[in-house]
């Protein structure tokens, strides 16, 4: 049986831990003021132990817009459409609210993407948005909601308004 101390020190885990702490260091600094410093001291190693996992800050970056997205997408993809006529929107937004409590820092992290001129951020940002959107759709269509492609502009908008809600302390105007 492993110990802590030693399932604390595999690889995965390890980066996993930075992972975590640059997601706290890019959603407090941002992208351009971070370094990786700054991640190595919040995830308790080595600066150059980093290196080990990613090649430069930018795919460190990448990797944790990445997991940030790739947990809405993952919520969004386990709400079952158990029938026609289920409140698949509520249950999205239940679902997107919970992600906001629990992971502040990436939805932070996503909106600060947003608007980060670098050419491989920029197109992780639009190909991971334009796959949440093509999710959104395809749940929209097979719970048979009306126009679903509209609809679901409609609700990501409504998204990143909560999101910025949330980045600038606004919880009183959230929808």
């Amino acid at each position: 049986m492993k110990s802590k101390e030693t399932e604390r020190n595999t690889p995965q885990t390890r980066k996993t831990e930075i992972l975590t702490a640059a997601v706290k260091v890019f959603s407090s600094l941002g992208f351009y003021k971070a370094t990786t410093a700054d991640i190595a001291e919040a995830a308790s190693i080595s600066q150059p132990y980093i290196f080990k996992f990613f090649k430069s800050k930018e795919e460190l970056y990448l990797a944790a817009l990445e997991e940030a997205f790739r947990r809405i997408h993952s919520a969004f993809e386990n709400i079952p459409i158990l029938r026609i006529g289920l409140d698949l929107q509520g249950e999205m937004i239940v679902a997107y609210e919970q992600l906001m409590a629990n992971f502040p820092e990436e939805i932070h992290l996503q909106m600060q993407a947003f608007g980060i001129s670098e050419p491989s951020i920029r197109e992780k940002t639009t190909e991971s948005f334009a796959k949440l959107y093509e999710l959104v759709v395809k749940k929209f269509q097979k719970a048979e909601i009306p126009d679903p492609e509209f609809t679901a502009k409609v609700f990501l908008a409504k998204g990143i308004f909560c999101n910025l809600t949330l980045v600038l302390n606004l919880p009183e105007i959230k929808f």
